[in-house]
């Protein structure tokens, strides 16, 4: 196996209001350019699964086949555990790994699934190099990013073009690339991969509860999660300056006509034989 250890620092950590956003996502909301692709039997990693809401969703969608979540973060894939649990299924397992070196023999599985994943990661070509290795001839290595460059939104608010200036500032030092969507072809093309659909869709928040939602949880993220550390330790923002940014997401969200879209850039790759 060959081994490398992650160089960047993953900026979002573990907050609760972290969680809340990634135990919102599904199959559905997060991987429909892949749920064509999918059969009963087939043997699915899905790489940061974090929660493992997406996880479980597939697992239900291969009921004759087998699903393993793999994360960094051991204390997370307790949550994965307990989802999974609750759906009653018995067809998906949970394990620490990392993506730059898969503790998985070649060949091993039919689709190699990562969402939100490469925008965090030191090496993401080495990266999908790795999920190359572990899919088998003819199947799929499936990955979706958001593209921070790309988010857009209604009206205009300048405390939130400080939010995005600050982000990938903080995600760049980190060792990310934020606008990870646009350059996943990419990549993939750098990592060996040729037979390429790169498709995008987006995420819109804009009726009054998903703008709360949205907003409250960005907001939270601003003062109080991993990244709020990591912007003041490293000397991109006071506190003051994360607090005007928390109290931008909260007046936009307050707005009737607001309205937020979030790009992904999505990337599924069969692997030849």
């Amino acid at each position: 196996m060959p081994e490398a250890q992650e160089t960047a620092v993953y900026t979002h950590g573990h907050h609760e209001s972290v969680l809340r956003s990634h135990t919102w996502r599904t199959a559905a909301n997060s991987a429909a350019y892949l749920l064509g692709a999918l059969e009963p039997r087939m043997r699915i990693l899905d790489i940061g699964c974090g929660p493992g809401t997406i996880t479980a969703d597939l697992a239900g969608l291969v009921p004759d086949g087998h699903v393993t979540g793999l994360d960094r973060e051991p204390g997370v894939l307790e949550r994965a555990r307990a989802v999974a649990g609750g759906r009653g299924l018995t067809n998906v397992g949970f394990a620490v790994g990392d993506v730059h070196a898969l503790d998985f023999p070649d060949d091993t599985f039919c689709v190699v699934h990562a969402h939100q994943v490469l925008q965090h990661v030191g090496d993401p070509v080495r990266a999908l190099r790795e999920m190359k290795r572990v899919t088998r001839p003819g199947g799929f290595v499936a990955v979706r990013d958001s593209d921070y460059a790309a988010m857009t939104w209604y009206p205009l608010s300048p405390g939130l073009d400080d939010w995005l200036e600050l982000y990938r500032r903080v995600a760049r030092a980190n060792g990310g690339e934020p606008d990870a969507g646009r350059r996943l072809k990419s990549w993939a093309l750098a990592a060996g991969l040729t037979d390429i659909t790169a498709s995008s869709a987006t995420w819109t928040f804009s009726t009054s509860e998903e703008r709360a939602w949205w907003s409250g949880l960005w907001a939270d993220r601003t003062v109080a999660s991993a990244y709020a550390g990591q912007a003041v330790e490293g000397g991109h923002a006071t506190r003051e300056d994360l607090r005007a940014v928390a109290g931008a997401w909260r007046q936009w969200g307050a707005r009737d006509d607001g309205w937020f879209s979030v790009l992904h850039g999505e990337i599924l790759c069969r692997k030849q034989a």
